[in-house]
């Protein structure tokens, strides 16, 4: 038996209760054979807050956190070192403790791009994509629509200086006015709901999907429900449709990699478990 403590890591965010991250990388855990923790870990709103519960966990000994809303801004400002795809989204949501500081990645970049692909969906410099949110996981899906090649990529968001701010960091991208989102959808390729709008206990988000190509796909980063409205909506208009599991599960394998030292797998099995456990939830 070996006398080194577990390590240890977890998800920070607020709220945090919903999320399914614990269970993921308790099942790679208990696949790879590693004794290891996984812990949510809540933490109010403010750079301060996040300040504080960053430099506790670091000294109790966690080798990183995934972090969620509101702070992946707040992860990147944190800390010391990035590598360049997390620069230019402007947010990380996977930071990794070491006795040299903190490095910051995000990898909602990467998953996202992934779940894109598992879809079918097509990207190509024809593609035109409207992303709705400002916040880190719509940078980071930005980023990740730039990285496929996406030839126009706008952002629409209710304060349109935060879409503006993403618009100015990534190739092909401009902005849009939040009431003009409907308006947009004749030409759309990809739409993407990256904000919490139609998430369980959140206001639902109000877009009509008449005028969408019946070729779009229409993703949603929520996964609690896991078919919100949107997507729903979306398979009544025969429109091809990638839930919030899916770029869940790509976006945690790269932290648990660095953190644990296993490569896991992302599979039918993973998603399945997932699915029983949003079930066994119930109604929102």
């Amino acid at each position: 038996m070996s006398d080194q403590a577990p390590i240890r890591a977890g998800v920070a965010g607020f709220p945090i209760q919903h999320s399914l991250s614990p269970l993921i990388h308790r099942e790679w855990l208990k696949r790879a054979g590693v004794d290891g923790r996984y812990d949510r870990i809540e933490i109010p709103p403010g750079y301060e807050s996040f300040q504080q519960a960053a430099d506790d966990l670091r000294r109790k000994g966690y080798a990183g956190l995934n972090v969620t809303l509101p702070h992946k801004e707040n992860a990147l400002r944190y800390a010391d070192e990035a590598d360049s795809t997390t620069s230019r989204a402007g947010a990380a949501n996977t930071l990794v403790f070491s006795a040299a500081g903190v490095k910051a990645y995000n990898t909602d970049v990467s998953g996202f791009a992934l779940s894109l692909k598992a879809a079918g969906a097509v990207v190509s410099e024809q593609s035109r994509a409207l992303v709705l949110g400002a916040g880190g996981a719509a940078r980071g899906v930005a980023a990740a629509l730039s990285d496929l090649g996406c030839g126009s990529i706008m952002l629409a968001n209710r304060t349109l200086e935060k879409a503006e701010a993403i618009a100015a960091s990534i190739p092909s991208a401009t902005t849009l006015a939040w009431d003009r989102r409907d308006a947009a959808l004749g030409d759309i390729d990809i739409l993407v709901n990256a904000t919490s709008l139609g998430m369980s206990g959140e206001r639902p988000l109000e877009i009509s999907l008449s005028a969408l190509p019946k070729s779009a796909v229409v993703a949603d980063i929520v996964y609690t429900p896991l078919k919100t409205a949107l997507l729903a909506d979306a398979e009544q208009h025969g429109l091809q449709t990638m839930d919030g599991l899916s770029m869940l599960m790509h976006q945690a394998a790269p932290g648990f990699e660095m953190w644990f030292g296993e490569q896991p797998v992302v599979d039918d099995a993973l998603r399945e478990l997932l699915v029983t456990a949003l079930n066994h939830r119930g109604p929102a």
